[in-house]
């Protein structure tokens, strides 16, 4: 394993690098202030599209995409630091790269499962950044944890499907441009393979029916950035036949396909989190006195600075060798790894952020710091994209395996 940045790699750090601290982080103070200014808290604050033209003009675009036909053709070990980067300033960087999920997770799903026809109307859009869309997975009636368990019925009628059931935090479907939902739902319910029933169909947000209720609190945030997380009912709702993605009874398998990518693409923004929590420590600690001393001389805040430093130098590895084996074995051969680093990353950076959070005493848990939004960011993927313990459940099984 060498992984040192190859030359492409190195440049497109280096770019990325000065689009940061050129563009995106004097954004944020201007996005927040538009954001006040809006209409609608889920329109889009103007910055954000001219951050995304000036992505595009520096070739800093869909670059999660290893497919060279649609994206950059970056390997997973080449996105890994980019990525990181990114996960600096998570609320408008991704977005400014058109690297923000749930659009990265759909377009890999239409650009790998999506006929001519979806691809055309669907993921060229996205890939240029016209439009948002939304997963629709997880229901508030079923232990979603369990992906076999949802109960939304995709029926067949002539030369339709008619899809009705109750989605929640469905995240981006609040934002007023998401203009397509991929929705995972029941084909064949009663299919002796549990992992056979599912399917996934297209479902555009204007189709009578489609009904988004309400948005979704995250430790009492909404999440505009993101598009919010909303709650979104399916009434009968008629769609061509020609919208079913892959095959029927295929949905289980496309949504594993799916989340393999998604939970590494995760995991590389938090490590850059975490060094955004760092930052703000060591800057809270040399810039405040308690007790007649610098912070930054308090014994117990060099130890969480420390044990900080350690922790990110830990994941880092371990995430850059999960990418590897995913770009030398294939997502099934990393299956061991993705799920070390999605129950080993989040956790540990909830914990950085905590301490710096408690750095920062009142501010750190006030809007005028970055740092309560990330702590709740990092803490919602203890349980996006599978919770901690059916990980561990996996993980265990595999290595019990082993002595059996």
């Amino acid at each position: 394993m060498d992984f040192a940045f190859d030359a492409r790699t190195e440049e497109l750090r280096r770019q990325l690098l000065t689009f940061m601290e050129e563009h995106i982080r004097p954004a944020e103070a201007i996005a927040a202030e538009q954001r006040a200014a809006l209409e609608s808290p889920w329109d889009t604050p103007p910055v954000v599209d001219e951050l995304k033209a000036e992505a595009r003009k520096h070739g800093l675009w869909n670059l999660f995409l290893p497919d060279r036909t649609y994206g950059a053709g970056l390997t997973n070990l080449q996105y890994a630091p980019l990525a990181e980067i990114t996960g600096h300033s998570p609320q408008l960087a991704p977005t400014a790269l058109n690297c923000a999920a749930p659009d990265t997770g759909n377009m890999e799903v239409l650009a790998e499962f999506g006929g001519p026809e979806q691809r055309r109307q669907w993921l060229e859009p996205l890939l240029n950044g016209e439009i948002r869309s939304a997963f629709a997975m997880t229901e508030p009636d079923v232990a979603s944890s369990d992906a076999t368990n949802v109960e939304t019925r995709i029926r067949r009628d002539g030369d339709d499907y008619v899809i009705s059931g109750r989605k929640w935090y469905i995240s981006g479907a609040m934002n007023p441009n998401c203009k397509i939902f991929i929705v995972m739902g029941k084909t064949e319910p009663d299919a002796t393979d549990t992992r056979r029933q599912q399917s996934m169909i297209l479902v555009p947000r204007d189709t009578p029916g489609v009904e988004v209720r309400r948005a979704m609190q995250v430790y009492g945030y909404e999440d505009h950035w993101h598009g919010g997380h909303a709650e979104v009912s399916f009434d009968d709702v008629r769609v061509p036949a020609r919208n079913l993605i892959g095959e029927e009874g295929g949905g289980f398998a496309i949504a594993q396909a799916r989340l393999g990518p998604g939970r590494i693409h995760h995991c590389m923004r938090l490590i850059g989190m975490a060094e955004r929590g760092i930052e703000l420590m060591c800057r809270r600690a040399v810039s405040r006195t308690a007790f007649g001393k610098p912070l930054a001389q308090q014994g117990v805040v060099r130890e969480w600075i420390a044990d900080a430093r350690v922790q990110v130098e830990q994941l880092r590895l371990l995430v850059l060798k999960t990418a590897w084996l995913m770009d030398t074995v294939g997502n099934r051969g990393a299956h061991t790894e993705i799920q070390a680093i999605k129950i080993a990353t989040p956790r540990a950076v909830v914990g950085i952020l905590d301490r710096a959070v408690q750095l920062h005493g009142a501010g750190g848990v006030s809007q005028d710091f970055p740092l309560a939004e990330l702590w709740a960011s990092a803490r919602t993927l203890q349980l996006a994209d599978g919770p901690d313990e059916v990980h561990q459940r996996s993980l265990a099984r595999r290595e019990l395996k082993k002595y059996a």
